[in-house]
């Protein structure tokens, strides 16, 4: 029996948070994603907020959802299996985007991948999660 599906883009990335009100406001604020669902507003015993990221494949647009999850014993940060979360965007905005980060007393570092022509800038959410804003090479 052969598969028969091949997965043709990312559709969602799914984030517990510890800090979610901090974890929202810094990537709507400081990462500058568009909220399509704020679960800051209502009662629902669990808060979740979907970022738009773009489109993804047949119609379904990829997003970030962050869940309130105060409680969860999962670490974050660099204790955690998540290794990065990478967001692409264009060469010509990396560096405002640095200059951005740095006045808001964040963390901004440049990492150069030759062998496929990206360039990453790292940063970290409030959860201590890696956060890359990913260039290609003009």
């Amino acid at each position: 029996m052969t598969r028969g599906f091949t997965p043709r883009a990312l559709g969602e990335v799914a984030i517990r948070c510890r800090d979610y009100t901090a974890m929202v406001d810094f990537y709507e604020n400081m990462i500058g994603l568009t909220v399509l669902e704020d679960g800051r507003r209502g009662d629902a015993p669990q808060r979740i907020t979907f970022f738009r990221l773009g489109e993804s494949f047949g119609g379904h647009t990829a997003v970030l959802a962050l869940f309130e999850d105060a409680k969860a014993t999962a670490r974050t940060g660099a204790c955690s299996s998540l290794h990065h979360i990478a967001l692409s965007l264009p060469w010509d905005e990396q560096v405002i985007a640095k200059e951005w980060l740095e006045a808001h007393d964040l963390p901004a570092r440049f990492q150069d991948f030759d062998w496929v022509g990206w360039r990453g800038l790292f940063t970290r959410d409030p959860d201590g999660n890696t956060v890359e804003l990913v260039a290609a090479a003009p």
